[in-house]
């Protein structure tokens, strides 16, 4: 499932990448959160942008990922993606 998983979180990640379609702000947020735990797991890097809060938002929202795997996180992500944009 390895391969099938990498290649199906791919296509999600450039379906979201290029969508003109504006979503919710909670929803992209979880996107990020997700994102950030499938390629990153529990390294945490403090999110680029100069707004404070924001960057407050989008680390709170991936630490409260930390007990998914890298693989439940890319699916969780794919499942996003699937829902609110294909």
């Amino acid at each position: 499932m390895g391969k099938e998983l990498e290649k199906s979180f791919n296509e999600a990640y450039s379906v979201a990448s290029n969508t003109n379609k504006k979503l919710p702000p909670d929803i992209m947020l979880h996107l990020y959160a997700y994102y950030k735990q499938a390629t990153k797991g529990n390294n945490y890097i403090q999110p680029s942008g100069n707004i404070k809060l924001r960057n407050a938002f989008k680390i709170n929202a991936w630490l409260q990922l930390s007990n998914l795997s890298e693989d439940k996180a890319k699916q969780e992500y794919i499942n996003i993606v699937n829902k609110h944009l294909k």
